[in-house]
């Protein structure tokens, strides 16, 4: 039984240190996050159901209506 528990506690201790060296390197500048390609950029209904949406993907911009019996691109804006 005493095995068991100092297998348990060296695994914390690892994930531990793990953790502390990761929210380190997070701060640090050290892991930053991709940046993003897709964001909405608006969004406003056209109806009870549909929704006209504007993405800004790799810079361009696209409508789309989202909602009805099919998601429709619209154009590159």
């Amino acid at each position: 039984m005493n095995q068991w528990i100092s297998v348990a506690g060296a695994l914390a201790l690892v994930l531990g240190l793990l953790w502390i060296v990761a929210r380190l390197a997070r701060r640090g500048g050290l892991a930053t996050a991709a940046p993003r390609r897709i964001r909405v950029v608006e969004a406003t209904p056209v109806d009870s159901r549909r929704r006209a949406v504007i993405l800004r993907v790799d810079g361009r911009e696209a409508l789309l209506v989202t909602g009805g019996p099919q998601d429709s691109f619209i154009a590159w804006l």
